[in-house]
């Protein structure tokens, strides 16, 4: 017999898609203890659970998976094979439609005129700025920013300089981070580029001191310069994402943490298995009617479940600093939005996983 964490691991399911799977009666245990509720497989019951793993991942609906799965022992096979012919036909044609949608969605890229690909000036531009300022900023967006090969465009840091303020911005796609900070000497229109990593990491190890340093725009080259000490490079020639379309949420639920204590419940509390990632754990929260927030245990359930990346969060929450942040919670949906109380433009956006059931 297998607990349910040795079917976990010897089937490629998680513990919850288990559970899930369980309660909607496509995979029982053979044996429930009925006074713990803890679940046992018996030894025949891995091959079923590895074919459902595969079913799984491919993508098929939950109906014509209970009919595979209650025809894949017997005699005639042939329900079977046609359900798995139905649904490789229902994925060649999803690609097919797929592949046409980007093809159009192509050329319109190709003849859309794109004023924001202009920000770019051909006049060097020259800033002033508090060096803890930037320090600061570049220490609350830096753990959000891309390391996929494939999406060079999010490997770095966004500067954007308006008016009187240099605002940063990362994103990975499953979490975005913005800070802003204060900017002397630039009057003119709204510049934009990207740094790449090395470079932005080369300006934050320049940033180890009090006063004003000097930030230098010059075409695809930025400079830094603090003391008697300066690092530049070349931007990154993709434009970046319009980062102010993804950061336009309505408004929430607030909930103000006591951060060193929500951090240490974060770490040490229950998690759930992703499902359709590897090794990727979840921390599940539930606000309260009162405003408080409480993680929810692996048995826990309701609409007003938010579950995201337990590591994605903990960074987010030692980047936000201070002793006190906000969680902003919207539907279960909608980003996880983390706030400094005290600067409604320095805050973190995680994106939520779909919980199994």
């Amino acid at each position: 017999m297998r607990s349910i964490g040795e079917m976990a691991r010897d089937s490629g399911l998680g513990v919850s898609a288990l559970r899930f799977y369980d309660r909607a009666g496509v995979l029982v245990p053979d044996r429930v203890d009925p006074v713990s509720g803890y679940r046992w497989y018996a030894p025949g019951q891995l091959e079923e659970a590895r074919l459902l793993a595969r079913l799984r991942r491919a993508g098929m609906p939950l109906a014509d998976i209970r009919l595979v799965l209650a025809g894949w022992t017997g005699a005639d096979t042939d329900l079977v094979r046609q359900l798995l012919q139905a649904h490789l036909r229902r994925l060649e044609q999803g690609l097919s439609d797929a592949r046409a949608e980007f093809s159009a969605l192509r050329v319109l890229l190709d003849h859309r005129e794109n004023p924001m690909t202009s920000l770019r000036t051909g006049t060097a531009v020259r800033l002033s700025l508090s060096g803890p300022g930037l320090a600061a900023a570049l220490d609350a967006v830096r753990f959000a920013a891309g390391t996929d090969p494939e999406l060079p465009v999010l490997g770095g840091i966004h500067f954007d300089v308006e008016g009187d303020a240099l605002c940063l911005v990362a994103t990975d796609r499953y979490r975005m981070a913005v800070a802003r900070t204060a900017a002397d000497g630039h009057d003119g229109s709204r510049v934009q580029v990207t740094v790449p990593l090395p470079l932005a990491d080369a300006m934050r190890a320049l940033l180890d001191g009090e006063g004003q340093v000097r930030l230098a725009v010059d075409g695809d080259r930025v400079t830094l310069e603090a003391g008697d000490r300066q690092t530049a490079g070349q931007c990154l020639g993709h434009d970046f994402p319009d980062y102010r379309r993804l950061v336009r949420l309505p408004a929430g639920r607030r909930a103000l943490v006591d951060v060193p204590a929500f951090r240490e419940a974060v770490r040490t509390g229950p998690v759930r298995a992703d499902g359709d990632a590897e090794c990727r754990e979840l921390t599940v929260l539930r606000v309260a009617e009162d405003g408080s927030v409480a993680l929810a245990g692996d048995g826990a359930d309701g609409r007003d479940l938010v579950a995201v990346n337990r590591a994605f969060l903990l960074d987010a929450l030692a980047a936000g600093s201070g002793d006190r942040l906000v969680l902003e919670f919207g539907a279960p949906t909608a980003p996880l939005a983390i706030r400094r109380p005290d600067d409604e433009h320095t805050f973190s956006l995680l994106m939520p996983v779909r919980l199994e059931n």
